[in-house]
């Protein structure tokens, strides 16, 4: 487990990649990032499959010179992604205004991290998942000082990680499987006891690609 040098990880370093990303248009660039690059044969299925419109809050957490991105195990009685390492978030409904309401109404709903302390301040490019949905991630910048209530219907476990062992491609492991009889490729990002991967890990991966490769 390795991390880098800082001072490139406080939140303030954050907050100014997040408005100044490498790499195309959003609209377009979910194509050349994450996992989606590791299985382009893959990307026309995506296009064509009608897909959920959801949103999740990527919280990073200014806490000095290694800021903290807070993430969540799902619990197993979830229909989908169940026991996995994830963001806060969910679908987007009629009544949210915008991607970043329905994310921050999620991280509400699921980890009871109060609106108040967290300010959005970019987005990155779409996540195509192959389960149904067309993820929007939302970057934000969380101030100390909030207390997490975590839903036990939905979460099992809220913890943090350093910004700067995530951002780290030396922590970015390729692995593969076949699934519904096709080889996929995908990010690992084990963590202590954790394994960060799936649709977090690809996300995670857009995040090093578009801010601080």
């Amino acid at each position: 487990m390795t991390s880098l040098a800082l001072p490139h990880f406080t939140a303030e370093e954050f907050r100014r990649r997040a408005a100044h990303q490498k790499g195309g248009p959003l609209t377009e660039a979910w194509r050349e990032h994450g996992d989606h690059l590791l299985n382009t044969d893959m990307l026309l299925q995506l296009e064509t499959m009608r897909l959920r419109d959801a949103a999740v809050l990527v919280p990073v957490v200014d806490d000095g010179a290694d800021a903290r991105i807070i993430l969540t195990q799902r619990t197993m009685t979830l229909r989908k992604h169940s026991g996995q390492i994830a963001f806060p978030g969910g679908g987007i409904d009629e009544e949210d205004a915008s991607a970043e309401d329905a994310a921050l109404r999620e991280a509400e709903e699921e980890i009871g991290l109060e609106r108040r302390f967290v300010e959005p301040v970019g987005r990155l490019p779409q996540y195509l998942a192959g389960t149904g949905f067309r993820i929007t991630p939302i970057l934000s910048v969380v101030q100390p000082g909030f207390t997490l209530r975590p839903n036990p219907d939905e979460v099992a476990d809220v913890f943090e990680v350093p910004l700067s062992f995530l951002m780290d491609p030396k922590n970015h492991r390729q692995e593969s499987k076949v699934w519904n009889g096709v080889v996929r490729h995908f990010y690992v990002m084990p963590y202590r006891e954790r394994t960060i991967w799936g649709v977090t890990a690809g996300i995670l991966r857009t995040l090093y690609e578009r801010l601080y490769a």
